[in-house]
């Protein structure tokens, strides 16, 4: 699992973070998730790339949970056990990608 916190002042937009993801040959797919929903516990066979644009999410990754915020970027490898929820008080908007190995 990688995580890597956005530092700069200002939020990447949807368009820029689409360029950063399109740079590394993947493809950025939009999804938002309204408060409080949450996505159950499940693996997949290829590492997901999920960058935040708007709002915060909890994430359990293997047993450990942590919040990522707009800019972050989160990999969770292969096959890893995870689940996440959109957190707070407001709908959480974020780019998702598959990059398979």
């Amino acid at each position: 699992m990688l995580i890597l916190r956005w530092q700069a002042p200002t939020i990447p937009t949807r368009s820029q973070i689409l360029l950063l993801l399109d740079q590394e040959g993947l493809e950025g797919v939009e999804e938002r998730f309204s408060r409080g929903e949450k996505v159950s516990e499940h693996r997949h066979p290829f590492t997901e790339v999920r960058i935040l644009i708007e709002g915060e999410m909890l994430f359990n990754v293997s047993g450990n949970q942590f919040l990522i915020r707009a800019g972050d970027r989160l990999e969770i490898p292969a096959n890893t056990k995870h689940w996440f929820q959109a957190h707070g008080d407001h709908d959480c908007l974020c780019l998702y990608a598959q990059r398979v190995i």
